[in-house]
């Protein structure tokens, strides 16, 4: 079935462009340039999805959001906005859009986030009961932004996720990588079978052979009944290596074998298991310079790496901390039976003003602290103050070079790399640089920026 798209937006050329866009794409869409007509066809007939700019002449996007919710609570919503602040994205979220788009956005942004509202709406629409299970599905995940590096990494995984191949996810502590595995496998048509996650740096040298590969009975001391190792027990589904980095070059060769041949063999015993394991690795180590080192086999690398997926850390991806913050209060006020909370202004600042080494997993600890931990409906400053959370500026740590430095290509440099962080959002990045706004573009007006 065609999905049906009211579109509202009052400038002529852009609403052009966006029809246009939807159109070739095979949806249905009925244009509009103010919410009033929206409003009369929404009346008339059914429609999946409305897309709509957050100002308009008389009746404004907001006013048309309200209305939708109330009329047609099935129907998607989805506002484009101007302002590309991190604040406004989260009221729009909190006014009960299902999402936001800012402006410019370009055309893979804009069909993606309508592919993905919609098949969040089918699922819902189905059975009620699945809001709850779609809603725990995208938090095992970790699926949650809309940033272009988020973007990028939903393709990637999307594309994969069909195949057989293996994956090697990299990325810093905290930023989600066995939750990007997991996506993986939901993905894929192993979505019905196991997926194991095994932490090889947590297993101890002396018993990593047989965990993962198994033992018969008699093949060590203690070993009184025959082992089922990580990789057998997988058979059929997938098996996810955290920190393979980790591997003792014994058991890296082994892996490769697998990788090589599918087939294992169990300590103490010379019969070949052929399996079926879909093998997804992670690393937080750059593998290549442990290849240089001679701390992992170069072969091994690169069979891992066929499909390489980097998960950005949070730094990079700024604009979809509202987002999160957003998720993880409605998470953990439904998870601990807490009334929903408010963030105040100031707080809500503080929280986008960090720079978040520990990534999500950080953000979502903290949020769940202050959800349990704040005394009344409201979060405030005090309550953001007993997280401790410290931006290290580096200003202590910074050592002049003894040969001394360009000043103004450094300068430049570090302009460059605030930009390439924030996605060059330029009120995150002057922040990011301790500037003000003023201050930061008269710097990148100076250099040509």
């Amino acid at each position: 079935m065609t999905t049906k798209i009211v579109l509202v937006e009052d400038e002529t050329d852009q609403r052009e462009i966006i029809d246009s866009i939807l159109t070739a794409s095979g949806y249905k869409v009925s244009s509009f340039g103010n919410a009033e007509d929206a409003i009369d066809i929404l009346k008339k007939e059914t429609f999946d999805l409305v897309i709509s700019d957050w100002q308009l002449p008389g009746i404004n996007g907001e006013e048309l959001l309200q209305y939708v919710n109330s009329n047609t609570p099935k129907t998607g919503f989805i506002l484009i906005t101007a302002h590309g602040e991190a604040s406004h994205a989260i009221s729009v979220i909190r006014s009960g859009a299902d999402d936001y788009l800012s402006k410019p956005f370009d055309k893979q942004t804009l069909l993606f986030t309508i592919k993905k509202l919609i098949y969040t709406k089918s699922l819902e629409n189905e059975n009620g009961k699945l809001k709850e299970q779609v809603n725990q599905r995208t938090e095992l995940v970790d699926m949650i932004g809309r940033s272009t590096a988020m973007n990028r990494l939903f393709t990637r995984i999307e594309k994969a996720a069909p195949t057989s191949a293996t994956l090697l996810i990299s990325g810093e502590s905290g930023t989600g990588k066995e939750l990007g595995a997991r996506a993986v496998h939901k993905l894929s048509n192993r979505a019905d079978e196991i997926f194991l996650a095994v932490n090889c740096a947590a297993i101890p040298e002396s018993i990593a052979e047989a965990e993962l590969f198994g033992a018969e009975k008699g093949s060590y001391t203690g070993a009184n009944k025959t082992r089922i190792g990580k990789f057998e027990a997988s058979n059929n589904g997938t098996l996810f290596l955290d920190e393979v980095g980790e591997l003792p070059l014994l058991l890296q060769s082994k892996l490769l074998r697998f990788l090589q041949e599918g087939t294992i063999t169990r300590v103490g015993s010379n019969l070949e298991i052929k399996l079926d394991v879909r093998v997804i690795a992670a690393t937080n180590r750059n593998l290549l310079e442990e290849v240089e080192k001679g701390s992992f086999r170069e072969d091994l690398y690169y069979r891992l790496n066929v499909i390489p997926v980097v998960i950005p850390p949070l730094r990079q991806r700024q604009e979809d901390i509202p987002i999160l913050i957003n998720h993880f209060i409605n998470y953990f006020s439904n998870k601990h039976n807490i009334n929903d909370k408010k963030l105040s202004s100031a707080a809500f600042k503080q929280l986008l003003a960090y720079s978040w080494p520990g990534n999500v997993r950080q953000l979502r600890n903290s949020i769940e602290r202050l959800i349990l931990l704040s005394l009344d409906d409201n979060i405030n400053c005090e309550d953001i103050d007993e997280l401790e959370l410290t931006n290290k500026s580096g200003q202590n740590n910074y050592l002049l070079p003894e040969q001394g430095l360009d000043w103004e290509s450094h300068e430049k440099e570090c302009l460059l790399q605030a930009l390439s962080h924030c996605n060059n959002n330029r009120t995150q990045a002057s922040k990011l640089l301790g500037l003000g706004y003023k201050a930061f573009l008269y710097r990148l007006d100076k250099y040509k920026i």
